[in-house]
């Protein structure tokens, strides 16, 4: 049985030292997934970093530069369980620069509220991670 691939997402916040809001990503596709929300990010690629890896995708998939805060640490290895193929590493982030604009794969960012946290319909992986942030805002 070969080990899951690894993910890494962003929980994107207005502050690292006192993070009140954070943000989702609506899905554009695939099919399956058009209109959940989930955590932007993407797949470590082999021999990288899963810091560098995230900062990558966020700079290939949404144009921002981010500077990483803590990692959220999962309950399996440190990781969040997302299928049977693959487990994400998730960090709180915040851009250094440009502006969260819609992609071809997001067409909406939200900045969500501990009060909001889960009006959205996240992605059944990302659920105990979006209730997680939710207990950790301010």
């Amino acid at each position: 049985m070969t080990s899951p691939r690894l993910v890494v997402g962003a929980v994107l916040v207005d502050s690292l030292n006192v993070p009140t809001t954070f943000v989702g990503a609506r899905r554009t596709k695939p099919a399956e997934l058009v209109g959940r929300w989930e955590f932007p990010g993407g797949k470590v690629e082999p021999g990288e970093s899963p810091e560098a890896a995230l900062v990558r995708e966020l700079q290939e998939e949404l144009s921002i530069t981010v500077r990483l805060g803590s990692e959220i640490v999962g309950p399996v290895g440190g990781a969040w369980p997302i299928s049977t193929s693959y487990e994400m590493r998730v960090w709180f982030a915040v851009v250094d620069e440009g502006s969260i604009k819609p992609t071809d794969s997001h067409d909406e960012h939200r900045w969500l509220t501990v009060d909001d946290a889960l009006s959205v319909p996240w992605l059944d992986a990302d659920v105990p991670i979006a209730r997680e942030i939710a207990r950790r805002l301010v």
